[in-house]
């Protein structure tokens, strides 16, 4: 090994050499405790930092798209507004109806960011670099990302508000419509890469052929799985245009509109961090995680090329929401049940198909037209249903 490249490797295993360092001074026995309680420190300071800037990038970008300035009077070019939105939140009333379960008003808030902060444990942000490196990972991510329909089910039902509650159904029936895709969409990475590990399924993706990495978006399974995770992660997140349990005009705020205070930026910072997570999720599973996107970058440490893609994307989730507008509630599921469901299922006939057609050219040749051909159906299919049905309007005699 070169002196340059064994520079490298250091800097790319900077945080865990420390991490190793730190732990040869703590007995044996408690070194795993020791070890998961610094991974968690670095956990509320990382990713509660980022939701502070995104959140501050996402009103300036949107200012700029809707011709507005954004945030400009707190610090310079209003960086310190997630700052004062912070001190906001703690000095601000907490107001708890009168008639509202207050045990499990008060629980409901803290359960979401629980659940977004333990999703975290099984995403490798770095080589080396994971909490929990579990056989079943990606079971795991989906099976703590359920517990926040819990939650939102929890702040809708305790608050006794009309609103909230019908708020809260909104929200579980869209989670659950596109937790399905969601999940079938990450089922054919599975197929191939033969784990459920996260790190195996980014091992998989580590090679390069010439300067092009092996990354499974760049697969026609691939594109159409990495497409309908996202679409289906936008509509988990309650993110624009499927922020339909928020939907200011019709129900105000959705279930946590009787929130204030802090409870409601729990609420604000959970949003974000299920964002953060599945996004990472994506990455993980289709963009090669923390590998290099070009064989020649490799020298840059792992950790910055997956925040760079995280930061992609959450770039894609800003543009999205200053560019298209909300559906209806009947567009929302359709297109959640007749069309990415469907297309789901079909991708995994297609991801199987590729394993076993050896030829390269002829694969591509053929998955792309299993694709293509029942994409291109169902869209029509969706655009040309009946969009209204007659209204019968009945009146009290």
């Amino acid at each position: 090994m070169t002196q340059a490249a064994g520079l490298t490797q250091s800097i790319d295993q900077i945080f865990v050499i420390g991490m190793q360092w730190l732990l040869s001074y703590v007995p044996a026995g408690a070194q795993p405790l020791v070890s998961a309680i610094v991974y968690v420190i670095a956990l509320l300071i990382v990713f509660p930092t980022l939701f502070a800037i995104v959140t501050w990038l996402e009103r300036k970008g949107l200012g700029r798209i809707q011709n507005r300035f954004g945030p400009n009077r707190v610090g310079p070019w209003g960086l310190f507004q997630p700052i004062a939105d912070a001190v906001k939140s703690l000095t601000k009333e907490d107001i708890v109806p009168i008639q509202a379960d207050h045990v499990v008003h008060f629980l409901a808030p803290i359960l979401l960011v629980t659940a977004a902060f333990l999703a975290y444990a099984v995403l490798p942000v770095g080589r080396n670099m994971v909490l929990a490196d579990l056989d079943a990972g990606v079971l795991f991510f989906f099976a703590i990302g359920s517990t926040m329909e819990l939650a939102v089910f929890m702040a809708g039902w305790s608050s006794r508000s009309k609103y909230s509650l019908l708020g809260a159904m909104r929200a579980i029936a869209q989670m659950i419509s596109y937790e399905v895709p969601m999940v079938l969409a990450s089922v054919v990475v599975i197929m191939q890469a033969g784990s459920l590990s996260t790190v195996t399924i980014v091992d998989r993706q580590a090679g390069y052929t010439g300067i092009w990495p092996h990354w499974f978006v760049f697969t026609p399974w691939g594109i159409v799985g990495f497409t309908l995770f996202m679409i289906a992660a936008t509509a988990e997140s309650n993110r624009s245009p499927f922020d339909l349990p928020e939907g200011e005009s019709e129900i105000i705020a959705g279930y946590y509109i009787e929130y204030s205070g802090f409870k409601f930026a729990l609420f604000f910072l959970g949003e974000y961090l299920g964002m953060f997570a599945t996004s990472g999720m994506a990455i993980t599973l289709f963009l090669g995680g923390w590998s290099a996107p070009f064989s020649f970058l490799t020298w840059i440490p792992s950790y910055i090329w997956f925040f760079i893609k995280l930061v992609a994307l959450i770039c894609g989730f800003i543009w999205i929401r200053g560019t298209l507008p909300r559906l209806r509630m009947d567009q929302l599921m359709n297109l959640a049940w007749e069309f990415i469901l469907p297309m789901a299922l079909i991708n995994m006939l297609v991801a199987g198909v590729w394993h076993f057609l050896p030829n390269w050219p002829l694969r591509w040749l053929v998955c792309s037209a299993i694709v293509a051909i029942p994409c291109i159906l169902l869209g029509i299919g969706l655009k040309h249903k009946k969009k209204f049905q007659v209204r019968t309007y009945r009146y009290a005699e």
